[in-house]
């Protein structure tokens, strides 16, 4: 038969169950505001009975184990809306920066500079003999193309923080990825004996989990997923083989780790790239393969490869630098075609970036095919001498037949009058020395003051090279007033011969605003007016900004609801908690209570007198 000493067992197990049921509920009420903590619960059943005639007999409640409540399924939709979220307030709040820099909704910012870039050249066409228009002039150029230069700063700017920012990143998600190794481990021992479970480690690893996918979308990959209805239909933990994969490779194998390289020595411009380096040693290019978290967002803002000019080849802040350059440019070129039509006595390219004897139109520049007039005047104005100078697909600057420099050269009678002192190659020498292309007047007819001009009939040559500028630079990082304007405004021109009154040139600039032009990005072509390719521009990047901000909107609604989903499940709840402590501290008392009566009923026992 059981003894009392039995009985005397199951008051202590029920008190033990009380005890550790108490001990659990504070260790939820203590970590209730802990991040990523889930709720815990004991787990008891009946302790197996002691086989006595008639029947088992209960031999009190025993302890099976202590699970957190916890749904593997619930979790990973929570942390898909996670990584969503952290890559969407990313880009929005990136793309909001991005929109302060383009501030032409407020009738400020680059356009309005241009718009009052070309009322100055109105008003000196106005009086194009008045040296403080000049002035006037040369100042609001400055305003405009400082306002280009700093935008495109900021733009790269932006580009260089994010830059930054992904090195921080990536070494966060390599510790992370190195401390989930060694969760891993210390859980794996924790677990050895299929009896305990490591509750705290693995929300330790839950929570580390959700951090990387922020960062870097990655998924964890589990062997299966186990249930346990009987204890909390929210259940379902996984199980087997533990794998985090980023960008489809392996960033976590159990118990070992692969982490992620950055390199900023493989490029010159020392932009940030990432690879992932196999067991071979082998470097496969990485940035590509994120999309999601905090780094896909930045990736996309930045750019994720990186070309072999040490530019990026994609990202939306580059091809907002590349729509502000190719403008930049445009506006260079087109400038300084027209503006090489105002006489003057000499002429000098800026270093061509080709070689004499490459095709033009082999090159990257935005050469087209036609002609050009070289046109000479005298000291009154009056033309003096004409030429056309043919660029087709074969026409090289110099060094070849039908060159540039062979075609100014050429013995021609311009002026069918049979006269061999007033041609093109009796006034002008021109000269491709140092990658410079040059034209001077040959010695005595300056002295005479004659001056000569270029009239483009569509190649664009006078504003891809620059000879007879008023711009300098090449795209919106360099592009400036002629410093020798800058030093002296007064020697700007507004005439296109020296003709006392002319102020053509002034008026060809004012037509320039409306007029259209081929702007070239890459090897894409596009026609537009100034104002009319800046606006596309802006409202690229306004258009991006708003629906990076109405996607945020829906993806934080709903990641609210998939959290609210996730805390209903993990989350410790207050009440519940307390409503369990007074519960547990109920049983204890009554588990007490048993001890005490049994304690009794011995003392009756010893108290008996044979």
């Amino acid at each position: 038969m059981a003894s009392i000493f039995n009985a005397l067992h199951i008051g202590y197990s029920a008190l033990n169950a009380a005890q550790v049921a108490i001990d659990t509920t504070g260790h939820n009420i203590a970590n209730a505001e802990t991040e990523g903590y889930s709720r815990q619960r004991v787990v008891t059943a009946a302790a197996t009975p002691i086989s006595i005639d008639p029947g088992q007999r209960g031999n009190g409640v025993q302890i099976t184990e202590i699970t957190r409540i916890f749904d593997k399924f619930v979790s990973d939709r929570y942390m898909s809306a996670s990584q969503n979220k952290e890559y969407s307030d990313t880009l929005k709040k990136n793309l909001e920066e991005l929109s302060t820099y383009f501030p032409e909704i407020d009738n400020v910012g680059i356009k309005k500079d241009m718009q009052n870039y070309f009322d100055m050249w109105q008003s000196l066409a106005n009086n194009p003999n008045n040296s403080a228009l000049k002035v006037a002039l040369a100042q609001q150029t400055q305003t405009l193309t400082q306002h280009i230069n700093e935008t495109r700063f900021q733009i790269t700017k932006l580009q260089g923080s994010l830059n930054d920012q992904l090195e921080v990143n990536i070494n966060e998600v390599n510790s992370i990825g190195k401390q989930i190794a060694e969760l891993n481990k210390s859980i794996n021992e924790a677990e050895a004996g299929g009896i305990n479970n490591a509750n705290d480690l693995r929300d330790q690893r839950n929570k580390l989990e959700m951090t990387l996918s922020k960062l870097i979308g990655s998924k964890v990959l589990v062997g299966g997923v186990g249930s346990r209805n009987d204890i909390d239909r929210n259940i379902a933990i996984e199980e087997g083989s533990y794998t985090i994969q980023a960008g489809g490779f392996n960033l976590v194998d159990g118990i070992s780790f692969h982490p992620i390289g950055v390199d900023n020595l493989s490029n010159k411009n020392g932009y940030n790239d990432l690879y992932y380096e196999r067991q071979d040693g082998v470097r496969i290019p990485f940035a590509s393969n994120i999309t999601g978290g905090k780094v896909g967002a930045i990736l996309e803002l930045r750019g994720s490869i990186i070309g072999e000019n040490g530019e990026f080849e994609d990202g939306f802040l580059q091809e907002t630098v590349n729509n502000l350059d190719t403008f930049a440019r445009g506006m260079i070129e087109s400038t300084n075609n027209l503006y090489a039509q105002s006489a003057t006595s000499q002429m000098r390219s800026n270093p061509m970036s080709f070689s004499a004897n490459q095709p033009l139109m082999n090159t990257d520049e935005n050469f087209n095919t036609g002609t050009f007039d070289v046109v000479v005047y005298d000291i009154d104005g009056q033309e003096i001498s004409r030429r056309s100078i043919t660029i087709d697909d074969m026409t090289v600057i110099s060094g070849a037949s039908g060159g540039v420099v062979e075609q100014f050269a050429a013995s021609k009678d311009d002026n069918s009058d049979n006269n061999a002192l007033n041609d093109i190659d009796d006034i002008l020498n021109a000269s491709f020395v140092s990658n410079v292309f040059q034209i001077d007047l040959k010695p005595g007819f300056e002295s005479q003051g004659y001056t000569f001009a270029i009239e483009d009939q569509g190649t664009n040559f006078a504003g891809v090279t620059g000879v007879n500028r008023f711009l300098d630079g090449y795209d919106a990082k360099d592009i400036a007033l002629n410093s020798d304007f800058k030093n002296d405004p007064t020697q700007i021109r507004g005439y296109k011969s020296p003709e006392d009154g002319d102020n053509q040139a002034a008026l060809d600039m004012v037509e320039l605003q409306f007029s259209s032009l081929v702007f070239k990005n890459g090897t894409n072509l596009s026609s537009d007016t100034l104002y009319g390719y800046f606006d596309r521009l802006v409202t690229n990047v306004g258009t991006q900004t708003n629906s990076a901000i109405q996607r945020n909107e829906s993806i934080t609604a709903q990641y609210n609801a998939i959290k609210q989903e996730y805390d209903s499940v993990s989350k410790v709840s207050m009440d519940e908690e307390l409503a369990n402590l007074i519960r547990y501290q109920t049983s204890y008392g009554a588990a007490a209570k048993i001890i005490t009566t049994i304690d009794e009923m011995m003392t009756t026992l010893l108290g008996i007198k044979a």
